[in-house]
């Protein structure tokens, strides 16, 4: 019976020390005094004036507020220690729960960490670190907790409010972003950073309790960063889902690729000015006996976590070459087949030498094999063993194509440094070209800067005749696309490429003549 009326005490104290607390409650006050003084003159005004602090003093512990303060000063700066932090997440949660207010955690992980501690050195990198934590802080309140969570990852707990929609945490976390990525100086070096964010509102989490919160909020964070450096993820169930997914296929992948599951479909390149099939891209797909043909958006997370991609290379690299023998022997004219390489695989030391025994056992010149080479990949590699593996490559007679063009951050000097054969223009400058002047114009100073360096252009996710034709007078050398050719397996590229030569044949070429 004792324990009950304790635990009521308690609850009726913390539903008293909230409501006190309440902005919106101490503005009541004055209208209070007024009612008091009508109904019991100034001995109602006495008695309240000596009740009042008393009420406050056993209404629990101090408010919650007052508590992240005290545990933010231990840790210094008003960085709390990870033990503090998670303890006050679940009294937020409880908190957030009882009252009906709103909340969220958010997990904030630096982009490009290991770039910066190998090219930088630790100290650098701590120091990054360590600004990055008081930008975090100045931008929040001084009753939201914060913590440091790993090497390069934050997570923040903001103290429960009224309103906390959607929209005012993804407001919340393009501020963060906004502060964090500027620029850094560091014995005389400026660094420019990203980071991801993930979150979750309180309410939408995993479970139902404040660990399940925190979690939910960790995997908001890896489903930013899979889309690439600079987002932003709110928790959904539908994430859930597709991390359990991941997991069951990343227990599935190994199986997958020494059974031929995981093979390469074939998307056709074709010249602008001729129409001929110019060459192939190896686009890697998951032919799972359960749930059918599955994209690499959907498997590639799976083999990056489980340590595969040279292994998924391997495999790419050989059936591609497969497939150009058996063109030959049917008689049907590919010139070369694209194959993509990751910085992963770019980064292993004796890359040139395995494709160069892979061509000798195939019995290929390496002029057939086009290496793909994201943007960003190059952007990131002024001299280590990816850029050393890409000129051995080039030096080899391999071509070398810059894939995913105008959306990294590669400078010019870089196509000459790194032997570029061609960049293929990414997909956000072709769409609605032949509508758009300004898309027009844009790609027009692309085309002209190849020129100039002499490098091919193949233009990526043509789908219209209008793009097509367009991109031909504009004079790109190549095109991609759903409007060519959609991926296919091999078994279906001979019956195809015999339908294009023969619909070539019957139709008048599209030329590519520049215009002025």
């Amino acid at each position: 019976m004792a324990k009950r009326l304790n635990s009521a005490f308690e609850t009726v104290s913390r539903v008293m020390a909230n409501c006190l607390a309440r902005p919106v409650c101490l503005g009541a006050l004055p209208a209070a005094c007024l009612v008091l003084y009508w109904l019991g003159g100034e001995v109602a005004l006495m008695v309240a004036a000596i009740t009042a602090p008393l009420v406050f003093m056993l209404a629990e512990t101090p408010p919650l507020s007052a508590a992240v303060n005290a545990l933010s000063k231990s840790a210094g700066l008003g960085m709390m220690h990870r033990e503090s932090f998670d303890a006050i997440v679940a009294r937020i949660f409880d908190e957030a729960t009882e009252t009906g207010q709103k909340s969220a955690i958010f997990k904030i992980e630096i982009d490009n960490h290991d770039e910066v501690l190998d090219r930088y050195g630790q100290a650098a990198a701590d120091r990054m670190v360590e600004m990055t934590g008081a930008r975090i802080l100045a931008v929040l309140r001084g009753t939201d907790a914060v913590s440091r969570i790993g090497e390069f990852r934050f997570s923040v707990c903001l103290a429960p409010v009224q309103r906390l929609d959607l929209e005012l945490c993804l407001q919340l976390s393009a501020r963060l972003q906004s502060a964090l990525e500027e620029p850094i100086s560091i014995d005389g070096t400026t660094l420019y950073i990203t980071v991801c964010i993930g979150f979750c509102q309180h309410g939408k989490m995993i479970g139902k309790d404040a660990p399940g919160w925190r979690n939910a909020a960790g995997l908001a964070l890896r489903e930013a960063q899979h889309h690439g450096t600079g987002a932003i993820r709110a928790y959904s169930m539908e994430m859930k889902r597709r991390a359990e997914t991941r997991a069951e296929l990343r227990e599935e992948i190994t199986d997958a690729l020494e059974t031929g599951q995981i093979e390469p479909w074939f998307q056709p390149q074709i010249s602008t000015d001729t129409g001929l099939v110019t060459s192939f891209e190896a686009l890697a797909r998951w032919h799972h006996p359960v749930r059918g043909i599955l994209p690499p958006s959907t498997f590639l997370p799976a083999i990056e976590q489980a340590g595969l991609l040279e292994r998924l290379a391997e495999v790419m690299m050989g059936a591609a070459f497969t497939a150009l023998k058996a063109w030959d022997r049917t008689g049907v004219d590919v010139p070369r087949v694209g194959v993509n390489f990751t910085a992963s695989e770019l980064n292993n030391p004796r890359l040139a030498e395995k494709v160069k025994w892979e061509l000798d056992r195939f019995d290929l010149a390496p002029e057939r094999l086009a290496v793909e080479v994201l943007e960003t990949v190059v952007a990131g590699a002024p001299g280590d063993t990816v850029s050393r593996n890409i000129n051995a490559l080039s030096a080899l007679g391999c071509r070398i194509d810059l894939d995913d063009f105008g959306t990294g951050h590669a400078s010019i000097a870089a196509i000459r440094r790194f032997s570029v054969s061609r960049i293929k223009i990414d997909r956000s400058f072709i769409l609605k070209s032949d509508r758009d002047p300004e898309q027009q114009r844009m790609i027009s100073a692309i085309l002209t800067m190849a020129e100039r360096l002499h490098v091919e252009t193949l233009a990526e996710g043509v789908e219209t005749v209008g793009e097509h034709a367009m991109l031909a007078q504009l004079g790109c050398d190549h095109v991609q696309g759903f409007g060519i050719g959609k991926p296919m397996p091999f078994a279906e590229t001979i019956d195809w490429m015999f339908a294009h030569n023969t619909k070539l044949e019957a139709t008048p070429q599209i030329l590519g003549n520049r215009l002025p």
